[in-house]
């Protein structure tokens, strides 16, 4: 078994404490707050594949949307499918002229066919893309840069192709998954505990990965790449599967958040979004997974708060906030828990 203790956690309290307040939520909560704290579940998801790559791979990536959204993309698909009568097409298909259904809609009515797309689109997507890019030696700044050129293509992409995408307003109106209806009773909270389950199921699968002989090589790689190769290991496959986990990892945050939120569109998965994600992180901590869950939490439930009263505001907080980590608290909140600062 891997030496967990290798790692450099928050306190061991912490995950536990973060544990037993997700599971007495739903006995504290009304509907609509036990409904949001899912949304924001469903987000630290995404930010343990973030803590993965980023803290202990040091590759940062703004373009964690374009995953996101295939796996929120995956899941509508299915959902408006299934709502359908037989040879219907989507109300937004008939308003843009189509008089068929895209081929590649024809798929995602098999539940099986989704769950296996939510799960392997983006993470093929995700390793493809890494290895022509590290297979090539590129990194630091010029990734950095176009992952954020593929964020916005892709969210240019999903815009322009109203007539099968849905456009800028995305996807929406579901009323029932894998035959359970959304408004039924109990299924909020049934949702919620697949969400919980989901991400405790990551946080401890990351935690032995991130102990084990993968985790160390992907370390050494981020510490020095050369001296790696030198030693006789190629840094490339470590590098690319751990950006496809990520990959994954998002797409199953971005099918559960779509569950949740009823809606996938655009607006959540282009560039601001990606650096929205990668502020979760940074506050939270990025060589922590409970500090992210931490962030992404945090950060969210503030963003719902302030952008209510003073929705113009948000944005200049948040970038203050960003700031403000980076400067003085690289490690995040978990680094005070650490009690370093640096």
């Amino acid at each position: 078994m891997p030496d967990l203790s290798r790692l450099s956690p928050l306190k061991p309290v912490l995950p536990w404490a973060l544990l037993a307040l997700g599971v007495a939520a739903p006995f504290a909560l009304s509907s609509y707050d036990l409904n949001l704290l899912a949304r924001f579940m469903a987000m630290g998801i995404l930010a343990l594949g973030l803590v993965l790559i980023w803290g202990h791979g040091g590759i940062l990536s703004l373009g964690q949307g374009v995953f996101f959204g295939l796996g929120g993309y995956a899941i509508a698909l299915h959902m408006k499918l299934a709502d359908l009568p037989a040879g219907e097409l989507p109300d937004f298909m008939v308003w843009s002229g189509r008089e068929s259904l895209p081929f590649w809609w024809t798929p995602f009515a098999s539940p099986a066919f989704t769950l296996a797309a939510i799960i392997l689109l983006p993470t093929l997507a995700g390793a493809l893309f890494a290895w022509a890019v590290f297979h090539r030696r590129v990194g630091g700044t010029y990734f950095a840069l176009i992952t954020q050129a593929l964020s916005l293509a892709f969210a240019t992409l999903i815009i322009s192709r109203q007539d099968v995408t849905g456009g800028f307003n995305g996807l929406t109106d579901f009323y029932s998954i894998f035959g359970v209806g959304l408004a039924s009773p109990g299924t909020g909270s049934m949702l919620y505990w697949i969400t919980l389950t989901i991400l405790c199921v990551a946080f401890v699968a990351l935690r032995w990965l991130l102990a084990s002989r993968f985790g160390i090589l992907l370390r050494a790689a981020r510490d020095g790449e050369n001296r790696v190769r030198f030693l006789g290991y190629n840094p490339t496959p470590f590098k690319v599967a751990a950006f496809a986990i990520a990959a994954m990892l998002a797409g199953i945050g971005g099918a559960l958040f779509t569950l949740h939120a009823g809606v996938v569109s655009p607006a959540l998965i282009g560039v601001v979004p990606s650096i929205e994600m990668v502020v979760w992180v940074a506050i939270g901590g990025r060589y922590s997974l409970a500090g992210a869950i931490v962030g992404a939490l945090l950060v969210n439930l503030a963003r719902d708060a302030v952008s209510s009263a003073f929705p113009e505001l948000w944005l200049y907080l948040m970038g203050a906030l960003f700031i403000f980590v980076v400067t003085l608290l690289p490690r995040g909140l978990a680094g005070i828990a650490k009690g370093k600062a640096a």
